[in-house]
């Protein structure tokens, strides 16, 4: 089962080896994972996405609390959530392709960022699914670059990560 883990860890060198060594330690996998500060400096935010069990997702909550570093651990996706992420897509668009990446663009609701004689760089953002569904649509072979943050996620409603 897929769980979106976040935690608050201390902004110091290291925090993020620590918090991934963790989990190659131990044989986890990780398939998505964004860092950023906080409001607050010294702390930074870590959501990681990942897969296993209630038990497996129970051990690595366990072990991450024992590390120094973490302030404190969530697994958002026991409850009511949201989650985004952000691809950035550079598209050959030239001739015919050219309107067909605006109306695809449109379709998605996606923005054109940046314009080119031949190139288009689009920004998406919404769930991982829809930006799989975009990647989907467009011919392979129109797809110069691709770029994606990683799932960032937030509990709906009054539940909050604070210290």
């Amino acid at each position: 089962m897929r769980h979106v883990i976040s935690l608050l860890i201390e902004n110091e060198s290291g925090a993020l080896s620590r918090v991934s060594g963790l989990f190659s330690a131990r044989g986890y996998n990780i398939e998505s994972l964004t860092v950023a500060p906080t409001e607050d400096a010294s702390m930074s935010r870590m959501t990681i996405v990942t897969t296993g069990s209630d038990e497996i997702i129970e051990q690595i909550t366990k072990q991450l609390n024992k590390l120094v570093d973490v302030l404190k651990v969530v697994d958002i996706s026991e409850a009511a959530h949201i989650e985004r992420e952000l691809m950035l897509i550079k598209l050959r668009a030239t001739g015919k392709d050219r309107e067909e990446m605006k109306r695809m663009v449109d379709i998605f609701r996606a923005r054109i960022i940046d314009v080119a004689d031949a190139s288009y760089v689009v920004e998406l953002t919404g769930k991982q699914s829809k930006l799989d569904a975009f990647v989907a649509a467009i011919d392979p072979a129109l797809i110069l670059e691709t770029v994606r943050s990683g799932i960032c996620g937030i509990g709906r409603g009054e539940r909050v990560l604070k210290l």
